[in-house]
């Protein structure tokens, strides 16, 4: 199984594509010093198989090494991530 993660600054989201085919996504928006995510994605036919765990990480790990902005979990999904990272809360917008 080849995973390919990606950062589309462009279209405003993360992405997993496993072989060749995109599997999940976390769409986001900027507002000032936040990153505003609202949006996650797995295709149906996925889902259950811990992609939209794995592209919210690689989002949250991009997000902490690449800029000074802070996350504010707009979305359901992204919100309940953080309830089970509680070590990755410093990344919350207060």
């Amino acid at each position: 199984m080849s995973k390919i993660f990606a950062h589309e600054p462009d279209a405003g989201r993360y992405t997993l594509t496993v072989d060749g085919q995109l599997v999940a996504l976390a769409d986001y928006r900027i507002n000032g010093n936040s990153v505003s995510f609202n949006h996650t994605y797995t295709q149906p036919n996925q889902r259950g198989k811990g992609f939209a765990g794995e592209v919210v990480e690689f989002a949250m790990d991009d997000v902490e090494a690449n800029t000074e902005r802070r996350v504010l979990p707009m979305c359901w999904y992204v919100s309940d991530w953080f309830d089970a990272h509680p070590e990755r809360g410093g990344l919350l917008s207060r």
